[in-house]
């Protein structure tokens, strides 16, 4: 299985988990919703469990986000230019994409490895939610996004007959 492959697949079951556990939370939030206005009883440390989860579930999809180039793109004037440094210019901006990620991963690590030998937690009062499963999410999360985005890099420069194929897989069917 080359690399591509298996980023892709990575990826979606990455994006799965994020969507089972964003419905999953749904439920928790509705009974939340209900338990305190029907029965003034909440579910404690639901607002602690949400917040950790946002961002666990956003950095879940983010590199299925960016596999399957649905990422925010302003190409109105790129579209105008010659196939070639449409490419190029895609590739610059894959690689920005990729440091940018880069930068999160070795300006989170510290505090990741602090966070889980220390014990870090979030919330106050009936639960306390612990830190490290965000932190590590947001590093491997980033960690596919990066290489999410050198595969993207890698077949606009080196394989534009394989981009052009997943465009056309991707585009809407009418």
């Amino acid at each position: 299985m080359n690399l591509i492959t298996i980023s892709d697949r990575l990826s979606k079951a990455l994006m799965v988990l994020a969507a089972v556990w964003a419905f999953g939370l749904t439920f928790m939030i509705l009974a939340d919703i209900i338990g305190r206005g029907a029965f003034d009883a909440p579910i404690n440390g639901t607002a602690e469990l949400v917040t950790a989860s946002i961002v666990i579930i956003v950095f879940l999809q983010a590199g299925y986000a960016i596999r399957s180039r649905s990422m925010l793109r302003a190409d109105f004037l790129v579209e105008h230019l010659p196939p070639k440094v449409q490419r190029a210019l895609l590739a610059v901006g894959y690689l920005l994409g990729a440091a940018f990620f880069l930068m999160i991963i070795t300006g989170g690590w510290d505090e990741s490895i602090r966070s889980f030998t220390e014990g870090e937690y979030e919330g106050e009062g009936a639960l306390r939610v612990p830190s490290w499963p965000a932190r590590w999410t947001v590093l491997g999360g980033s960690a596919i996004a990066l290489i999410n985005y050198l595969v993207l890099a890698y077949i606009d420069v080196f394989k534009p007959e394989l981009a052009a194929s997943e465009e056309d897989t991707s585009a809407p069917q009418h």
